[in-house]
């Protein structure tokens, strides 16, 4: 199998294993799936941090108004009493007047947290360094991880217009949001390898050779980025250990030459007290 190790920029995203005969249009389209899931659990996570902060979303025509806005305008929550969390609630007031205010129990808080810490490790970026993969399939456990958690402490379900919904059901809009940004669509996903883009219609072995144990680095970006920056020669682990060696050997030197320059001046003090003795015996 060949290991690639994906980045977005200079940014390390995950680890994904393919095959030379494998076609870079699934290998494209499979690393863009995965990279706009994590992506997902990174935003549904944050909402979920702010349900159990505050509760459901408010619904479009409240959201953002004070109390007295709202008793002004004849306004009504119908959905506060049908989507109450499990063990009930304490009022915590959300500043920015996008949730309720109605947050669930200290126990039920525990565990959308603990679903949030489990979700968020299963897809870091941390395991480039533990050499561990992340695939669509990982990717679907930790939404389904979320998706459970939240009916646990919600099992009447969310509101129709409470974005964590529309997340698990994509029906998500995130139309001018830097998130928007962020998502690449497929059919405009690039992988590009050694300054090299991997050509739609060829396969890995026609860019990575022919050897199947290898690991290389690819760049993902949406089409009409231009060409990414190469890799450097070494890495930044690679150079400190590299100007920590210098150091070293920097160090040994100055060790050395002041080891000679003692040795030469006790040889020169021996060479006189022997030439002033023998001044003295004649």
């Amino acid at each position: 199998m060949v290991r690639l190790h994906v980045k977005k920029g200079d940014d390390s995203q995950f680890l994904y294993d393919t095959h030379l005969e494998a076609h870079v249009d699934d290998v494209v389209r499979d690393i863009t799936v995965i990279y706009n899931g994590r992506l997902k659990i990174s935003r549904i996570c944050y909402e979920i941090e702010e349900l159990a902060k505050h509760g459901v979303m408010l619904p479009p025509d409240i959201m953002g108004l004070t109390n007295e806005q709202v008793e002004e305008l004849k306004l009504k929550d119908e959905w506060a009493d049908k989507c109450v969390p499990m063990g009930g609630w304490t009022f915590n007031r959300d500043n920015i007047g996008r949730r309720n205010g109605r947050q669930p129990n200290e126990k039920m808080q525990e565990v959308l947290k603990k679903t949030i810490e489990d979700a968020r490790a299963m897809t870091s970026k941390k395991l480039v360094q533990q050499e561990k993969l992340v695939t669509q399939k990982i990717v679907q456990e930790a939404l389904d991880l979320l998706r459970g958690a939240v009916t646990i402490v919600y099992p009447m379900g969310l509101p129709p217009h409470d974005v964590i919904r529309k997340e698990f059901e994509n029906t998500e809009d995130l139309t001018g949001t830097q998130a928007s940004l962020e998502i690449i669509d497929v059919q405009l996903a690039q992988l590009w390898f050694s300054g090299k883009e991997l050509l739609s219609g060829k396969k890995m072995k026609d860019f990575l050779g022919n050897n199947e144990k290898t690991k290389v680095i690819v760049k993902l970006q949406k089409r009409g980025s231009g060409k990414p920056a190469r890799e450097p020669l070494m890495s930044e682990d690679e150079r400190k250990q590299l100007m920590l060696h210098a150091y070293r050997r920097q160090e040994q030197l100055k060790v050395s030459v002041s080891s000679y320059t003692s040795t030469m001046n006790i040889s020169r003090d021996s060479s006189k007290v022997v030439y002033i003795f023998l001044i003295i015996i004649l």
